[in-house]
C-alpha cells in the first residue's frame, strides 16, 4: 500500500487501514473471542427467566398482592381434570381417590393452597355430565421456577387408577408447554436453516470462503449476543425468547453485512485496486451504510424498552447487542480476513444492467401506471388489517393433541363454569361496608352477563338468587382481619369472547367499599390495555429516530418522510396477512393450527419493531448508493438506476435468505412463532421487491431534484453535523488495470 497520512480521512478509513495492517492479530483475537464467547453463552439459557402476562403498578398486580399477603393464595394456576372411570365423581371409590390426589398435591412444597370439588362442594368444580371435577392449585414461585417444577411435576400427577383418571392443565402448564414446543421449533429450524443458507451463501458468491466468513460473522454474532443476555441476566430479568431473537436476527443481520461489505470490496477489485486498498474502501464507504444501517435497526428496537414488561425488554437488550456484534463483524473481522484471504473472495462484479436494473429504468419510464399497480397489489394485500381485532392467548396456541390443550377443551365442553379462570374482587383497606351492602354487591355481580356465580362472605350466589348460604364450602376462604375477597366465576361462553369487556363490566359495578378487581383474565386484559396505550409512543420514536438518521445521511427532507410511508405501506401487509391468515383462519388447515379470531398483540408490537427496522435496513442500503452515484452525477434518474443496479442484486441475495429463515419457523406448533415467521417473511419479501425495486424509484423519479432539498436551516445543520461520505483512500491500481471513468482524476 502506498503511505497516507492517517489524519486526512475519517475514523473508518483509520479503521479499515488498522485492519489491514493488523489482520492477523484481528483475526487471533476474534477466534479467542468467538471460543470464548461460545463457551459463556452455552449456558446463557440457564440464566434467562420466563415471564407471565402481567403488567408492573396495574389494579391485577395489586390484587396478586393482597391475596398473597392478605389470604394466603392467588390465581390458580394448575387445574388437574378428575375423570370418573365407574358411576361419576360422587362415588366412594372416585370421591376418596379425588380427596387423595388433592391432598398429595397440598403436600408439594411450591403448592401455596389447593382447592377440590371433594372438599368444597361446589358445584362449579363438577362437570355437567358428573364424570368429571376439578382440583385446583397454585404453585408459589416465578414462571422460571413453577414451569421446572411442572416438568417433573406433571407427568406424574397425570395418572390413571383403578377409579380415576387425571389430566394435567391451567395456565401454568399451557404456557410450560408452549415454551418447550418453542424450544424444540428453534432447535429444528436452526439445524434446518444453517445449512440452507451456507448453500445459498455459495451460490450467491460463487465462491465457499466468501460464504464461510459471512456465517462466521454471523454465529459470531449470535454468540455474542447470547453471552451479553447472560451478563445481563446478572443485573435485570431477561426472558428465554430473547435468546431466539438473538438466533433469527444475528444470522440476519450479519449475513446482509457481509453482502454488502464483501460485493463493495468485489467492485472496488474489479475497478482496478489493490488487495488492501480495495478491503480499506470498502470499510469507508460499504461499512458506512452498514454502521448506519445497524443504528435504525437498533433505534427500532430499542423502542421495546418503553413497555413495562421485561418480555419485550428483553428483546430491546437482545436487539442492540445483535446490531453491536453484526455491525463489529462486518466492519472490523470481515476486513480483516479480506486482507488476509482476498484472493478467494474475488469475482468480477458484472458491470451490465441485470434485471432490477432493466425494472428500474422501465418504471421510472412510465412512473404512474407502475407505481398503481405496485401500489394496488399492496394495498389490496393489507386491505384485511380493516378487520384486526386484538385479543387474549389461550390453550389454541399449542397444537391440536397436546395434553393442556386437550385438558382445557375437555373443561370447556364439560363445564358450565371456567372456575381456573376465576375473577377476584378484593377490599384495599379495612372494610366498613355492612353484610347486607356486602351481599347486595356479590347479588349484583352475580347478574353479570358472564359470569356463572359469584362466592362471598355473604355466601354463593348465581344470577342474583342465594345459592349456599354464608360459611358454606369454599365461601368460608373469602374473609380476612378487615378484608373482603369476592370470588367472580365466569361462564364458558365469557371466556371465549370479549374477556376484557367482563373484566371492564365488573370493574363498573359500585361496590360499597374500595375494590379491586384482578386474576388471570384481569392480568391479561391489563397487560394488553397497557401495551397498546404504548403503542402510539413507540412508533412515533420510532419514526422519528429513523427519519433523522435517514436526514443526517441524506440532507433531504423529502426522502425519509417518503421512507417513512413505504415502510408503514409494507408493514401493513404483514399486518393484513395476520388477520387474513391468523385471525380469520385462511390457510389454517395447511398451516395447522386453531384460529381464534384475533390477535395477541404483543407478538405483532415485536413484529412491528422488528420488520421496521430490516425494512429500513434496505433503505439504507439503497439510500446510500443512490446518494454516492448522485452525488457523482447530479443526475437523479441515472442515480436510481444505478444504485438499484449495484444494490438490488445484493437486496435481493439477502432478503431472500432472511425470507428462508424467518419462514421455517412457519413450520412451528406455536402460532405464536408462525405469525412471527410468516408474517416477517413476508413484510420482508414485499418490501425488497414492489416497494424497494417499484415504488422507490418511482417516487424518485417523479420527486426530481426535490428529492434533494431541505428548508436552509435544515441545510446549515446537515452540512455542519451530517454524516458523509468518507473520502476513501486513492485508488492504487493493480499492474494493467484500467479504472472505469468515475475513478479517474
Amino acid at each position: 500500500m502506498a503511505q497516507r497520512n492517517d489524519g486526512e480521512h475519517g475514523p473508518l478509513i483509520r479503521l479499515g487501514r488498522l485492519t489491514v495492517r493488523r489482520g492477523g492479530t484481528v483475526l487471533l483475537a476474534a477466534v479467542v473471542l468467538f471460543l470464548g464467547l461460545g463457551i459463556y453463552g452455552a449456558g446463557a439459557q440457564d440464566d434467562l427467566e420466563l415471564a407471565r402476562w402481567d403488567s408492573p403498578g396495574t389494579e391485577s398486580v395489586r390484587v396478586q398482592d393482597i391475596l398473597r399477603e392478605e389470604y394466603g393464595t392467588g390465581n390458580p394456576n394448575l387445574a388437574l381434570l378428575v375423570t370418573a372411570r365407574n358411576g361419576d365423581v360422587d362415588d366412594p371409590g372416585a370421591a376418596a381417590a379425588g380427596r387423595e390426589l388433592a391432598a398429595e398435591l397440598a403436600a408439594h412444597p411450591m403448592v401455596a393452597d389447593v382447592t377440590s370439588y371433594w372438599d368444597e362442594g361446589d358445584e362449579a368444580l363438577r362437570g355437567t355430565d358428573g364424570r368429571r371435577a376439578l382440583v385446583l392449585a397454585r404453585l408459589e414461585g416465578s414462571a422460571t421456577d413453577t414451569r421446572a417444577e411442572l416438568a417433573d411435576l406433571s407427568p406424574r400427577l397425570a395418572r390413571g387408577t383403578e377409579d380415576i383418571d387425571v389430566a394435567v392443565g391451567g395456565q401454568e402448564e399451557v404456557s410450560r408447554q408452549v415454551g418447550e414446543q418453542a424450544a424444540r421449533d428453534f432447535l429444528t429450524a436452526e439445524v434446518i436453516v444453517l445449512p440452507t443458507v451456507l448453500l445459498l451463501l455459495i451460490l450467491v458468491y460463487r465462491r465457499t470462503v466468501p460464504a464461510l466468513l459471512t456465517v462466521g460473522v454471523g454465529l459470531l454474532s449470535v454468540l455474542g449476543t447470547l453471552a451479553g443476555l447472560r451478563l445481563l441476566a446478572q443485573f435485570t430479568q431477561v426472558s428465554t425468547f430473547a435468546a431466539n431473537l438473538a438466533l433469527v436476527l444475528g444470522l440476519g443481520l450479519g449475513i446482509d453485512y457481509c453482502l454488502f461489505v464483501i460485493n463493495r470490496y468485489r467492485e472496488e477489485r474489479t475497478a482496478g485496486l489493490v488487495r488492501e486498498d480495495a478491503v480499506v474502501r470498502a470499510v469507508a464507504t460499504a461499512g458506512r451504510t452498514v454502521v448506519f444501517s445497524g443504528v435504525t435497526v437498533a433505534v427500532s428496537l430499542s423502542t421495546l424498552l418503553v413497555f413495562p414488561f421485561f418480555f419485550l425488554s428483553s428483546f430491546a437488550y437482545a436487539g442492540i447487542l445483535v446490531v453491536a456484534t453484526a455491525v463489529l463483524g462486518a466492519v472490523v473481522v470481515l476486513p480483516a480476513a479480506l486482507a488476509r484471504w482476498g484472493h478467494r473472495v474475488d469475482r468480477p462484479v458484472p458491470a451490465g444492467g441485470g434485471f432490477w436494473h432493466r425494472t428500474a429504468l422501465g418504471v421510472m419510464r412510465r412512473p404512474l401506471p407502475a407505481g398503481v399497480a405496485a401500489l394496488a397489489v399492496l394495498l389490496i394485500a393489507a386491505s384485511p388489517v380493516l378487520g384486526l381485532r386484538f385479543g387474549l392467548p389461550d390453550q389454541r396456541t399449542l397444537p391440536e393433541g397436546t395434553s393442556s390443550r386437550v385438558t382445557s377443551e375437555e373443561i370447556r365442553e364439560h363445564f358450565a363454569a371456567e372456575p381456573t379462570d376465576t375473577l377476584f374482587v378484593v377490599s384495599d383497606g379495612p372494610v366498613r361496608a355492612r353484610d347486607r351492602e356486602i351481599a347486595a354487591y356479590a347479588a349484583e355481580l352475580s347478574q353479570l352477563p358472564g359470569v356463572h356465580q359469584t362466592v362471598s362472605p355473604a355466601g354463593t350466589h348465581r344470577g342474583g338468587e342465594l345459592l349456599l348460604p354464608p360459611g358454606t364450602g369454599s365461601a368460608a376462604l373469602t374473609s380476612a382481619a378487615d378484608g373482603v375477597r369476592i370470588s367472580v366465576v365466569p361462564t364458558q361462553e365469557a371466556m371465549e369472547g370479549d374477556v376484557p369487556g367482563l373484566v371492564a363490566d365488573i370493574r363498573d359495578v359500585p361496590a360499597p367499599y374500595e375494590a379491586l378487581v384482578g386474576g388471570y383474565p384481569a392480568e391479561t386484559s391489563d397487560f394488553r390495555a397497557t401495551l397498546l396505550s404504548r403503542v402510539p409512543v413507540v412508533a412515533a420514536l420510532i419514526l422519528l429516530v429513523t427519519c433523522g438518521v435517514l436526514f443526517l445521511m441524506t440532507g433531504s427532507l423529502l426522502l425519509p418522510l417518503k421512507a417513512t410511508v413505504l415502510n408503514l405501506l409494507s408493514l401493513s401487509v404483514m399486518f393484513g396477512a395476520l388477520v387474513w391468515i391468523f385471525q380469520d383462519g385462511n390457510l389454517s388447515g395447511p398451516l395447522g393450527f386453531t384460529p381464534t379470531g384475533s390477535i395477541e398483540p404483543s407478538i405483532p408490537m415485536l413484529m412491528f419493531c422488528v420488520t421496521y427496522g430490516l425494512s429500513m435496513d434496505y433503505e439504507v442500503f439503497l439510500l446510500s448508493r443512490i446518494k454516492e452515484e448522485y452525488e457523482r452525477t447530479g443526475d437523479t434518474e441515472r442515480a436510481v438506476a444505478s444504485g438499484i443496479r449495484r444494490t438490488a442484486p445484493l437486496i435481493t441475495a439477502a432478503a431472500g435468505i432472511l425470507v428462508i429463515t424467518f419462514a421455517t419457523y412457519a413450520t412451528s406448533g406455536v402460532v405464536f412463532l408462525k405469525e412471527l415467521g410468516l408474517g416477517t417473511a413476508l413484510v420482508i419479501l414485499a418490501d425488497a421487491t414492489l416497494i424497494r425495486m417499484v415504488l422507490l424509484p418511482v417516487s424518485m423519479r417523479l420527486a426530481g431534484r426535490a428529492n434533494w432539498w431541505a428548508p436552509a436551516p435544515l441545510r446549515r445543520f446537515h452540512d455542519r453535523f451530517g454524516l458523509r461520505e468518507e473520502p476513501g483512500p486513492a485508488p492504487e491500481r493493480e499492474p494493467g488495470a484500467v479504472l472505469p471513468r468515475e475513478y479517474a482524476g
